[in-house]
């Protein structure tokens, strides 16, 4: 089983499936995992076969990495399309997430104009006022729900404490459609139990949910790099055009990342 963790707090640019060059922000440390889901399928390891021993890196350090990087790129001629939080587990459970959020706005409106700023997150932390709101105000804000139901939620996605899938959904809605929803798909089994959540039981009552969250974008994708077990497998392109299809009839954009 291989894992990648990520440099903290700034790396890339990376080349991205789904947003294009990106510089990554990592708020967690970078030897180790910190997250409120342990999904069978992280790129980054399990959260307990990655437990870090640094802390998170401060407001203030992370801002000053990201101008010194943005400016080194600036020199080079390049120019990310997106600043990412992303890296290793949930971004916004990084204490001063939003204080953070609005430093990072701010360095792209100075620096990189034309950058968006983006949030990778399993949106577990929703529910906190000033979360919302920190990721109401970036500019695409890209929402993990792999299903709506709330016992493969338990089963793959696995959080790591209480999870109000109800509550979560409403707050989707309230993003008013300037939300993106990303979703995972694959085949396979997990400790002897299927992870198949490709098929009509799993993705009809997904779609029936988007329709009522209408976000301004879909993006669904399957693994891409090693994962934790080799009994999880890739959903084929096939199948991924299949669920895209129900998207697109729903009258949503979507997006497909094989």
């Amino acid at each position: 089983m291989s894992t990648i963790l990520y440099p903290s707090p700034i790396f890339g640019p990376v080349n991205s499936r789904r947003l294009g060059l990106s510089l990554g922000i990592n708020l967690l440390p970078p030897e180790g995992k910190i997250c409120s889901f342990d999904c069978v399928y992280c790129e980054c390891g399990l959260n307990a076969e990655n437990r870090p021993k640094f802390s998170m890196p401060t407001c203030d350090y992370v801002l000053e990495r990201l101008e010194e990087r943005i400016n080194e790129l600036i020199n080079l001629g390049r120019y990310p399309q997106a600043i990412t939080f992303s890296g290793n587990g949930e971004p916004t459970g990084h204490p001063d997430f939003p204080k953070i959020v609005h430093g990072v706005i701010e360095l792209r409106n100075r620096l990189l104009p034309k950058a968006s700023v983006c949030c990778l997150t399993n949106a577990t932390h929703l529910l906190k006022p000033e979360i919302f709101r920190a990721l109401r105000s970036i500019d695409t804000p890209l929402l993990k729900l792999d299903t709506v139901s709330a016992e493969y939620i338990a089963r793959v996605d696995r959080p790591t404490s209480f999870y109000d899938l109800p509550a979560l959904l409403n707050l989707m809605k309230k993003f008013d459609g300037r939300c993106v929803i990303q979703t995972m798909f694959m085949t396979g089994f997990w400790k002897g139990q299927s992870v198949d959540n490709t098929t009509d039981e799993y993705v009809l009552p997904w779609v029936n949910t988007l329709k009522t969250i209408k976000p301004r974008l879909v993006t669904i994708y399957t693994l891409d790099r090693e994962a934790p077990s080799q009994t999880l497998l890739k959903a084929s392109e096939k199948k991924l055009r299949r669920i895209a299809a129900y998207v697109t009839a729903a009258g949503i954009p979507v997006t497909v990342s094989i």
